[in-house]
């Protein structure tokens, strides 16, 4: 069997483009799909995978690790989110491959089944980006927190900490903590809230001060509490607090995530499958938080594809601990991509197709094509015009 064909399929979903591989075969019938979704980096993924895709035609798709290889070492100069975004939309497609011509299920081939069920989490405007990233008022936060609920969900996220500096306001400080207060007064001690800092906060400090308000509610972990890469920050920040943290979104190579493992200063690893390079690579991240004794929730607010291939990771790894999921982007979600997701009680059932149990309706992905996304970036200017993270 011998790839003949790698391309693209962009679906816009209102606030974020969708970033479709297709790996075609020289068996009649047989192709894969993954997703390779980057926010505001859509063209520039479509470049890479098509870069990428020479060094693969002729080759054998079932050698996936060999292929991993191949575009990371033949590409000479390392890919970064970009091109690791681009080889993990090739590498997922290559599974769903695999799986569809072995007969089985893509977890199958991950090391088999560790749980008969996946626990997932929504956020807040479930898929709504503006409502994601815009809701910053106790009242509206509240009512969305009572929306997701009512869906069935029983753990959710919410990205509401201001824009910070190098300090954090007492004002600030004391909106954070009413608005938890809220949440949990509205969702009650059975939901799992979990907290997006967005890596808001410019130091240990401003960072401390928000998980000190957010403490009385007990939330799952708050994420992000500073920028990616402050390894010694986040040592700093566990030394104080007993909030669980969770980090690593935004890391794509494997060294970056062996260096913070090694710290031990987090509870929950967040590697998202369609930037480090794949199921495999995200695998082999999940092994080393295991012997760290490091819990795994993927990072995942992107399409249909992404979150198959999400609940496949999820049932084969023994230290998953709830699935990031927007299965609420938008309406026709299920339209594009006909999938094995399938939601009972606030978790994913065992999927039983073969390869990753999906039918891409290229049709329907077509009545969706590329618009520039919605760049809530802007908003993070503070009053005197400094710019800070988003």
């Amino acid at each position: 069997m011998k790839i003949t064909a790698i391309r693209t399929r962009v679906v816009n979903a209102e606030m974020r483009n969708w970033v479709f591989v297709k790996v075609e075969t020289d068996t009649p019938g047989l192709h894969g799909w993954g997703e390779a979704t980057l926010e505001w980096k859509t063209k520039a993924v479509v470049g890479a995978v098509e870069d990428l895709a020479p060094l693969l035609i002729g080759t054998d798709p079932r050698d996936i690790e060999q292929a991993v290889r191949i575009l990371r070492k033949h590409s000479f100069w390392r890919l970064g989110a970009i091109g690791m975004s681009a080889v993990s939309g090739i590498e997922l497609a290559l599974w769903d491959i695999f799986g569809k011509d072995q007969g089985v299920p893509v977890w199958r081939l991950l090391g088999g089944k560790v749980r008969d069920k996946v626990r997932v989490y929504t956020h807040l405007g479930l898929g709504d980006m503006r409502a994601v990233y815009e809701t910053l008022d106790e009242a509206p936060l509240v009512e969305r927190a009572r929306e997701v609920v009512e869906k069935g969900y029983q753990a959710f996220k919410a990205v509401f900490i201001p824009y910070t500096h190098m300090t954090a306001s007492v004002a600030n400080i004391d909106k954070v903590g009413r608005m938890m207060e809220a949440l949990r007064s509205a969702v009650g001690p059975s939901v799992e809230i979990m907290v997006d800092f967005h890596g808001r906060p410019g130091t240990i400090g401003a960072a401390l001060a928000y998980i000190e308000a957010l403490e009385p509610g007990r939330p799952l972990f708050v994420e992000e509490p500073l920028p990616p890469g402050d390894m010694a920050g986040l040592a700093a920040i566990a030394a104080k607090t007993s909030v669980p943290l969770a980090t690593g979104e935004r890391l794509v190579e494997r060294d970056e995530f062996a260096t913070l493992l090694s710290g031990r200063a987090i509870d929950i690893v967040q590697p998202d499958i369609c930037h480090c390079g794949g199921l495999l690579e995200a695998k082999k991240i999940a092994a080393m938080a295991e012997a760290a004794s490091i819990g795994v929730a993927p990072h995942n607010p992107l399409g249909p594809i992404a979150g198959v291939a999400a609940l496949h990771f999820a049932v084969s790894t023994p230290n998953h601990v709830i699935q990031e999921e927007m299965v609420g982007a938008v309406p026709w979600y299920f339209e594009v991509v006909r999938g094995p997701i399938r939601m009972v009680d606030g978790h994913w059932q065992v999927p039983e197709a073969p390869g990753l149990g999906i039918e891409v309706d290229e049709k329907a992905c077509a009545a969706h094509p590329y618009e520039p996304e919605v760049y809530h970036t802007r908003n993070a200017v503070l009053d005197d015009g400094t710019i800070v993270d988003w």
